[in-house]
């Protein structure tokens, strides 16, 4: 087959205008092409009154060779590549069995891929099943009661379960580990679509019943899931992993280990700090979530086709860079979506936001943060960060009211300093609630001065961005892990041997997609050594 890129079509064109148009693209007579189908589709909306339909298509022609040869400084007609995933060992008959800390993205597609490979996994999760877990997350939501072990950030399905499940990502990848990533998740109940939507995503309740279908995959393959199994100290003898202790008391000896804990498993990087692993400070993020109506952002990006049903909720993505050095950009953007408390310790306050498939609630969310640099803000020990963070969700906590409702405040009280005392047009979604006040009480200094000299430039360029009724939350802080913990080119830590950090936690990613290639990469790391 060969791929044809870059067909663009009115946004209202006939079923029967894309087959057209590969035929007038490739001079080719209609009886020429056998068959054809879309591999990705995209909108161009640079001219709200024109927006266009971007198609990439693999076809099947009667002389194929002829087109490439007619075509060979193309590249555009280029032959379909080959996106298959082919495991890169066989366990052993008698292979020890490793062990993956954490079951989310990361951990998911490590522990299937090892599983796939006949390795028969151990997958320990200080959280609970996903279920059992979603009815926890909404204790908190709904009654202000947060369980420590069991929320938006521990649990099976980590943090992404509860967010936007966004599945597309800038990262490199050659060999089309997303595509693997993708076509399991199909195969798990994901939508087709994500399959050739150039912005794919899943929605908070759907990826409640893939994750669960992907377990059941793993357990069939030979794996274990332990659950409630928090990792409370590493065994580490000559330079190499042996074992884990958790919090109950039990030993699980191990000697090759993935390391996939998420972003917020402080008290883990702590014991691994304490036990010499490599570990250095990390750029995060701190900032505050957004909102908007949706209708709003629909309008200033698509113009008179707002609402179209091919077009869907509008999206965006916002960068300034500062007077006083600082960028702020917008972060995990959930177009019809709703800010949630993503606090994952007692006496804290964070914020994050999510959406489900069909992106329908009223308001649109985004994280509009500002970039923290280990040198410049938290210089010195190397979990800093950690101790930053915590300083501002308690701030935000106490200025919340101290009952996990989330400190809010109008962008015009912002923009002008000074506390609101009531809401405007825009109603904030953050449950179990928002206590108006002035965010300038949890946000550092330099972070209000840039998100201020940014607000306008962006409503510059999203009409109403600004608008005095646009309401702001407080805080986001977990936009990636502080640290990381230091890896070689055989993903294995740099001192000891057998630990495999991977995913966002250990600092190699951001977002499920990324987060799951990065766990298939590092369960083929670890089959290979385990193999050699």
């Amino acid at each position: 087959m060969l791929r044809i890129s870059e067909l663009k079509l009115p946004l209202d064109h006939p079923a029967e205008a894309l087959p057209a148009a590969i035929v007038a693209r490739l001079g080719i007579a209609p009886a020429e092409l056998l068959g054809w189908e879309i591999a990705r589709r995209a909108n161009d909306a640079r001219r709200k009154s024109a927006i266009l339909m971007v198609y990439s298509v693999d076809v099947t022609l009667a002389d194929e060779p002829a087109i490439l040869t007619r075509f060979a400084g193309d590249n555009h007609v280029r032959p379909t590549p080959d996106t298959g995933y082919r495991p890169v060992a066989k366990a052993p008959a008698d292979s020890p069995r490793p062990v993956v800390i954490g079951a989310g993205p990361c951990g998911l597609f490590a522990g299937l891929i090892l599983a796939q490979m006949g390795f028969r996994p151990i997958i320990v999760e200080r959280g609970k099943v996903v279920r059992e877990r979603t009815k926890d997350t909404w204790g908190l939501w709904r009654r202000g009661v947060l369980d420590p072990e069991s929320n938006v950030q521990f649990g099976e399905g980590g943090a992404g379960t509860f967010s936007d499940g966004k599945l597309y990502s800038q990262i490199k990848d050659p060999r089309f580990l997303g595509r693997k990533v993708l076509t399991e998740f199909v195969k798990a109940g994901a939508p087709p679509e994500i399959l050739t939507e150039a912005h794919p995503h899943i929605g908070t309740f759907r990826l409640v019943t893939m994750v669960e279908s992907m377990r059941a995959s793993i357990e069939a393959l030979g794996g274990e899931y332990r659950w409630q199994h928090r990792v409370t100290d590493f065994e580490i003898e000559d330079g190499r992993i042996r074992g884990l202790h958790f919090h109950n008391g039990e030993f699980l000896e191990a000697n090759h280990v993935v390391l996939a804990v998420g972003h917020s498993a402080r008290d883990t990087f702590h014991a691994l700090h304490d036990r010499g692993v490599h570990i250095e400070a990390k750029p995060f993020s701190i900032g505050v979530r957004i909102e908007h109506p949706q209708g709003w952002i629909d309008r200033a990006r698509f113009g008179p086709c707002a609402g179209h049903p091919d077009l869907g909720a509008a999206a965006y993505a916002l960068s300034h860079h500062c007077a006083n050095g600082r960028s702020v950009y917008s972060f995990c953007m959930c177009p019809g979506g709703r800010v949630v408390a993503a606090t994952s310790e007692e006496g804290r306050v964070v914020t994050n936001g999510m959406s489900q498939y069909s992106r329908q609630e009223f308001n649109a969310n985004s994280g509009l943060v500002v970039g923290i640099d280990p040198a410049r803000d938290y210089p010195g020990h190397p979990l800093a960060g950690i101790a930053l963070q915590r300083h501002w969700e308690e701030r935000a906590f106490v200025a919340g009211g101290s009952t996990y409702e989330a400190p809010g405040q109008k962008v015009g009280d912002f923009l002008a300093g000074r506390a609101s005392t009531g809401l405007g047009e825009v109603v904030p979604s953050y449950k179990p609630g928002v206590h108006l006040t002035d965010l300038s009480e949890c946000l550092p200094d330099f972070a209000i001065e840039a998100l201020r000299e940014a607000l306008p430039v962006f409503g510059r360029q999203i009409a109403r961005y600004d608008d005095p009724d646009a309401i702001m939350t407080g805080v986001e802080t977990r936009t990636s892990s502080p640290i990381r913990i230091t890896r070689g080119k055989d993903f294995q830590s740099l001192n000891v041997a057998g630990l495999f950090p991977a995913g966002e936690g250990a600092g190699y990613a951001g977002g499920i997609l990324s987060a799951a290639v990065d766990g298939i990469k590092v369960a083929e790391a670890l089959a290979l050594d385990m193999v050699s």
